[in-house]
Protein backbone atom coordinates (compact mmCIF):
# COMPACT_ATOMS: atom_id res chain seq x y z
CA UNK A 1 0.00 0.00 0.00
CA UNK A 2 1.33 3.44 -0.92
CA UNK A 3 1.62 6.58 1.16
CA UNK A 4 -1.38 8.91 1.38
CA UNK A 5 -0.23 12.41 2.30
CA UNK A 6 -1.74 15.82 2.92
CA UNK A 7 0.74 18.63 2.25
CA UNK A 8 0.40 21.92 4.11
CA UNK A 9 2.70 24.46 2.49
CA UNK A 10 3.42 28.06 1.48
CA UNK A 11 5.07 27.75 -1.97
CA UNK A 12 7.92 28.95 -1.90
CA UNK A 13 10.89 27.56 -3.80
CA UNK A 14 11.78 24.73 -1.42
CA UNK A 15 8.06 23.90 -1.11
CA UNK A 16 8.05 23.54 -4.90
CA UNK A 17 10.95 21.09 -4.78
CA UNK A 18 9.20 19.12 -2.03
CA UNK A 19 6.10 18.84 -4.21
CA UNK A 20 8.29 17.68 -7.10
CA UNK A 21 9.74 14.94 -4.88
CA UNK A 22 6.32 13.71 -3.80
CA UNK A 23 4.75 13.96 -7.26
CA UNK A 24 7.48 11.85 -8.86
CA UNK A 25 6.65 8.86 -6.67
CA UNK A 26 4.06 6.49 -8.13
CA UNK A 27 3.55 4.99 -4.66
CA UNK A 28 2.43 8.36 -3.21
CA UNK A 29 -1.10 9.72 -3.29
CA UNK A 30 -1.15 13.46 -2.64
CA UNK A 31 -4.62 13.48 -1.09
CA UNK A 32 -4.77 17.24 -0.75
CA UNK A 33 -2.73 20.42 -0.46
CA UNK A 34 -3.45 23.21 1.99
CA UNK A 35 -1.94 26.61 1.28
CA UNK A 36 -1.00 29.05 4.01
CA UNK A 37 0.56 32.51 4.19
CA UNK A 38 4.30 32.54 4.79
CA UNK A 39 6.71 32.88 1.91
CA UNK A 40 4.05 35.08 0.30
CA UNK A 41 0.39 35.92 0.84
CA UNK A 42 -2.04 33.01 0.79
CA UNK A 43 -3.60 34.10 -2.51
CA UNK A 44 -0.20 33.73 -4.14
CA UNK A 45 0.81 30.55 -2.32
CA UNK A 46 -2.46 28.80 -3.23
CA UNK A 47 -2.09 29.90 -6.85
CA UNK A 48 1.50 28.66 -6.84
CA UNK A 49 0.37 25.31 -5.45
CA UNK A 50 -2.06 24.89 -8.36
CA UNK A 51 0.59 25.84 -10.92
CA UNK A 52 3.18 23.51 -9.40
CA UNK A 53 0.85 20.52 -9.21
CA UNK A 54 0.06 20.99 -12.89
CA UNK A 55 3.78 21.31 -13.72
CA UNK A 56 4.61 18.13 -11.79
CA UNK A 57 1.75 16.08 -13.21
CA UNK A 58 -0.68 16.09 -10.25
CA UNK A 59 -3.32 18.50 -11.51
CA UNK A 60 -6.11 16.40 -10.00
CA UNK A 61 -4.95 17.12 -6.44
CA UNK A 62 -7.40 19.30 -4.48
CA UNK A 63 -5.89 22.58 -3.29
CA UNK A 64 -7.53 24.46 -0.43
CA UNK A 65 -6.88 28.06 0.59
CA UNK A 66 -5.91 28.32 4.23
CA UNK A 67 -5.01 30.99 6.75
CA UNK A 68 -4.03 34.43 5.50
CA UNK A 69 -2.46 35.50 8.80
CA UNK A 70 -1.16 34.07 12.08
CA UNK A 71 -3.43 33.40 15.05
CA UNK A 72 -2.08 36.40 16.99
CA UNK A 73 0.68 38.42 15.37
CA UNK A 74 0.93 40.26 12.06
CA UNK A 75 2.08 38.28 8.99
CA UNK A 76 5.49 38.58 7.36
CA UNK A 77 6.73 37.42 3.96
CA UNK A 78 10.02 36.19 2.51
CA UNK A 79 10.17 37.82 -0.90
CA UNK A 80 13.93 38.38 -0.62
CA UNK A 81 14.40 34.62 -0.29
CA UNK A 82 11.76 33.38 -2.74
CA UNK A 83 11.19 36.26 -5.14
CA UNK A 84 8.20 38.51 -5.70
CA UNK A 85 6.02 35.64 -6.95
CA UNK A 86 7.34 33.07 -4.46
CA UNK A 87 8.99 30.99 -7.20
CA UNK A 88 12.18 32.92 -7.85
CA UNK A 89 10.33 35.20 -10.29
CA UNK A 90 10.04 32.26 -12.70
CA UNK A 91 6.65 32.46 -14.38
CA UNK A 92 4.58 29.29 -14.75
CA UNK A 93 1.43 29.06 -16.89
CA UNK A 94 -1.78 30.16 -15.20
CA UNK A 95 -3.48 27.13 -13.64
CA UNK A 96 -6.40 25.47 -15.36
CA UNK A 97 -7.87 24.46 -12.00
CA UNK A 98 -9.08 26.42 -9.00
CA UNK A 99 -9.06 25.91 -5.24
CA UNK A 100 -11.80 23.84 -3.64
CA UNK A 101 -14.53 25.48 -1.58
CA UNK A 102 -13.29 24.06 1.75
CA UNK A 103 -10.63 25.80 3.78
CA UNK A 104 -7.30 24.02 4.23
CA UNK A 105 -8.20 23.13 7.83
CA UNK A 106 -11.58 21.74 6.75
CA UNK A 107 -10.04 19.68 3.94
CA UNK A 108 -7.43 18.20 6.27
CA UNK A 109 -10.03 17.26 8.88
CA UNK A 110 -12.32 15.68 6.30
CA UNK A 111 -9.53 13.61 4.76
CA UNK A 112 -8.33 12.46 8.18
CA UNK A 113 -11.84 11.41 9.20
CA UNK A 114 -12.37 9.52 5.92
CA UNK A 115 -9.36 7.23 6.45
CA UNK A 116 -8.47 7.21 10.17
CA UNK A 117 -4.87 6.17 10.75
CA UNK A 118 -3.98 6.14 7.05
CA UNK A 119 -3.15 9.79 6.30
CA UNK A 120 0.31 11.29 6.75
CA UNK A 121 0.69 15.07 7.02
CA UNK A 122 3.68 17.00 5.74
CA UNK A 123 3.73 20.56 7.09
CA UNK A 124 6.37 22.81 5.53
CA UNK A 125 4.97 26.27 6.22
CA UNK A 126 3.65 28.16 9.24
CA UNK A 127 1.47 25.82 11.28
CA UNK A 128 -1.64 28.01 11.35
CA UNK A 129 -3.77 25.65 9.24
CA UNK A 130 -2.95 22.75 11.56
CA UNK A 131 -3.74 24.91 14.59
CA UNK A 132 -7.13 25.72 13.11
CA UNK A 133 -7.71 22.07 12.20
CA UNK A 134 -7.12 21.11 15.84
CA UNK A 135 -9.86 23.52 16.86
CA UNK A 136 -12.23 21.81 14.41
CA UNK A 137 -11.15 18.29 15.41
CA UNK A 138 -9.27 17.94 18.73
CA UNK A 139 -8.80 14.21 18.00
CA UNK A 140 -6.81 14.96 14.84
CA UNK A 141 -3.55 13.53 16.31
CA UNK A 142 -5.24 10.12 16.63
CA UNK A 143 -6.79 10.32 13.16
CA UNK A 144 -3.57 10.95 11.23
CA UNK A 145 -0.80 8.39 11.15
CA UNK A 146 2.19 10.68 11.27
CA UNK A 147 3.06 14.37 11.10
CA UNK A 148 6.36 15.56 9.65
CA UNK A 149 7.11 19.24 10.24
CA UNK A 150 9.86 21.28 8.65
CA UNK A 151 10.47 23.83 11.34
CA UNK A 152 12.30 24.84 14.44
CA UNK A 153 15.90 25.08 15.55
CA UNK A 154 16.73 22.99 18.60
CA UNK A 155 20.51 23.15 18.83
CA UNK A 156 21.10 25.38 15.81
CA UNK A 157 20.75 29.16 15.51
CA UNK A 158 17.60 30.61 13.99
CA UNK A 159 17.16 31.96 10.49
CA UNK A 160 14.79 34.77 11.41
CA UNK A 161 16.53 36.36 14.35
CA UNK A 162 19.04 34.66 16.61
CA UNK A 163 16.88 31.81 17.92
CA UNK A 164 13.75 31.28 15.84
CA UNK A 165 13.16 29.40 12.59
CA UNK A 166 10.85 31.07 10.07
CA UNK A 167 7.93 28.61 9.95
CA UNK A 168 7.61 28.55 13.74
CA UNK A 169 8.30 32.27 14.12
CA UNK A 170 5.57 33.08 11.59
CA UNK A 171 2.97 31.68 14.01
CA UNK A 172 4.42 30.66 17.38
CA UNK A 173 1.00 30.13 18.98
CA UNK A 174 -0.07 27.69 16.28
CA UNK A 175 3.25 25.84 16.49
CA UNK A 176 2.95 25.50 20.26
CA UNK A 177 -0.58 24.11 19.89
CA UNK A 178 0.58 21.55 17.32
CA UNK A 179 3.61 20.43 19.34
CA UNK A 180 1.41 20.03 22.43
CA UNK A 181 -1.37 18.09 20.69
CA UNK A 182 0.15 14.60 20.83
CA UNK A 183 0.90 13.87 17.16
CA UNK A 184 3.37 11.15 16.20
CA UNK A 185 5.74 13.94 15.19
CA UNK A 186 8.99 14.11 13.29
CA UNK A 187 10.65 17.53 13.43
CA UNK A 188 13.02 18.29 10.54
CA UNK A 189 14.65 21.40 11.94
CA UNK A 190 17.43 23.76 10.91
CA UNK A 191 19.75 21.47 12.86
CA UNK A 192 19.74 19.15 9.84
CA UNK A 193 18.36 21.21 6.93
CA UNK A 194 21.15 23.79 7.07
CA UNK A 195 23.65 20.94 6.76
CA UNK A 196 21.87 19.23 3.87
CA UNK A 197 22.63 21.45 0.92
CA UNK A 198 22.46 21.38 -2.86
CA UNK A 199 26.02 22.18 -3.83
CA UNK A 200 27.12 24.05 -6.96
CA UNK A 201 28.03 20.70 -8.54
CA UNK A 202 24.56 19.29 -7.80
CA UNK A 203 22.86 22.42 -9.16
CA UNK A 204 24.98 22.15 -12.32
CA UNK A 205 24.01 18.49 -12.70
CA UNK A 206 20.35 19.44 -12.42
CA UNK A 207 20.81 21.94 -15.26
CA UNK A 208 21.73 19.04 -17.51
CA UNK A 209 18.54 17.09 -16.78
CA UNK A 210 16.14 17.41 -19.75
CA UNK A 211 12.44 18.14 -19.50
CA UNK A 212 10.28 21.06 -18.41
CA UNK A 213 9.94 19.94 -14.80
CA UNK A 214 13.68 19.80 -14.24
CA UNK A 215 14.31 23.00 -16.19
CA UNK A 216 11.74 25.00 -14.22
CA UNK A 217 12.95 23.60 -10.90
CA UNK A 218 16.53 24.44 -11.82
CA UNK A 219 15.44 28.01 -12.52
CA UNK A 220 13.69 28.21 -9.12
CA UNK A 221 16.82 26.98 -7.39
CA UNK A 222 19.09 29.42 -9.23
CA UNK A 223 17.26 32.26 -7.46
CA UNK A 224 17.36 30.39 -4.15
CA UNK A 225 21.09 29.70 -4.48
CA UNK A 226 21.73 33.38 -5.20
CA UNK A 227 20.17 34.20 -1.83
CA UNK A 228 21.94 31.40 0.04
CA UNK A 229 25.32 32.29 -1.46
CA UNK A 230 25.17 35.29 0.84
CA UNK A 231 24.52 32.99 3.81
CA UNK A 232 27.07 30.27 3.10
CA UNK A 233 29.70 32.26 1.19
CA UNK A 234 29.65 29.71 -1.64
CA UNK A 235 27.08 28.81 -4.27
CA UNK A 236 24.74 26.29 -2.63
CA UNK A 237 21.32 26.26 -1.00
CA UNK A 238 19.66 24.54 1.93
CA UNK A 239 17.04 21.94 1.02
CA UNK A 240 14.63 22.50 3.91
CA UNK A 241 11.23 21.32 2.65
CA UNK A 242 12.32 18.60 0.21
CA UNK A 243 14.34 17.01 3.01
CA UNK A 244 11.20 16.88 5.17
CA UNK A 245 9.35 15.23 2.27
CA UNK A 246 12.14 12.68 1.95
CA UNK A 247 12.07 11.92 5.68
CA UNK A 248 8.34 11.27 5.43
CA UNK A 249 8.65 8.91 2.46
CA UNK A 250 12.00 7.30 3.27
CA UNK A 251 12.56 7.19 7.04
CA UNK A 252 15.71 5.10 6.56
CA UNK A 253 17.45 8.30 5.37
CA UNK A 254 17.54 9.41 9.01
CA UNK A 255 20.89 8.47 10.54
CA UNK A 256 20.62 10.34 13.83
CA UNK A 257 17.81 11.74 15.94
CA UNK A 258 16.82 12.61 19.47
CA UNK A 259 13.48 12.17 21.19
CA UNK A 260 12.33 15.10 23.27
CA UNK A 261 9.20 17.15 23.94
CA UNK A 262 9.26 20.47 22.10
CA UNK A 263 7.85 23.76 23.32
CA UNK A 264 7.69 27.17 21.69
CA UNK A 265 8.68 30.34 23.51
CA UNK A 266 5.78 32.79 23.21
CA UNK A 267 6.76 35.74 25.36
CA UNK A 268 10.52 36.24 25.22
CA UNK A 269 11.61 39.64 23.95
CA UNK A 270 14.60 38.13 22.14
CA UNK A 271 13.46 34.52 21.90
CA UNK A 272 9.81 34.55 20.75
CA UNK A 273 9.32 31.66 18.34
CA UNK A 274 12.27 29.67 19.68
CA UNK A 275 11.78 25.89 19.84
CA UNK A 276 12.83 24.72 23.28
CA UNK A 277 13.88 21.22 24.31
CA UNK A 278 15.21 20.07 27.66
CA UNK A 279 18.54 18.59 26.60
CA UNK A 280 20.01 18.13 30.07
CA UNK A 281 21.35 14.66 30.94
CA UNK A 282 18.46 14.32 33.37
CA UNK A 283 15.60 16.31 31.86
CA UNK A 284 12.63 17.30 33.92
CA UNK A 285 9.75 14.82 33.78
CA UNK A 286 7.34 15.85 31.05
CA UNK A 287 3.91 14.52 30.08
CA UNK A 288 4.08 16.01 26.59
CA UNK A 289 4.61 13.38 23.86
CA UNK A 290 8.21 13.54 22.62
CA UNK A 291 8.97 14.49 19.04
CA UNK A 292 11.63 12.76 17.02
CA UNK A 293 14.02 15.60 16.15
CA UNK A 294 16.01 14.64 13.07
CA UNK A 295 19.66 15.59 13.56
CA UNK A 296 21.39 13.56 10.85
CA UNK A 297 20.50 12.19 7.41
CA UNK A 298 22.20 10.46 4.50
CA UNK A 299 22.53 13.62 2.46
CA UNK A 300 24.20 11.95 -0.50
CA UNK A 301 21.36 9.46 -0.93
CA UNK A 302 18.74 12.17 -0.47
CA UNK A 303 20.26 14.41 -3.16
CA UNK A 304 20.58 11.45 -5.51
CA UNK A 305 16.90 10.62 -4.97
CA UNK A 306 16.01 14.25 -5.58
CA UNK A 307 17.75 14.22 -8.95
CA UNK A 308 16.01 10.97 -9.85
CA UNK A 309 12.66 12.56 -8.99
CA UNK A 310 13.32 15.49 -11.31
CA UNK A 311 14.35 13.17 -14.12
Amino acid sequence: MGTRVFVDCDPGIDDAVALAYLAARSDVEIAGVGAVFGNNGVERTSDNALRLLELYGRADTPVAVGASRPLVQRPRSARAVHGGNGLGDVELPAPAGAPVAESAAELLVRLARETPGALDVLAVGPLTNLGLALRLEPDLPTLVRRLVVMGGAVRAPGNTGTHAEANVANDPEAAEAVFAAGFDLDLVALDVTMRTVATAAWLDELKGVPGERAERTSAFLDFYADFYSGVFGVRQCAMHDPLAAAVLLDPHLVTESLHTPIRVELSGTLTRGMTVADLRPRPRRDDRRPARVVTGVSGTEFLSRMLDALR
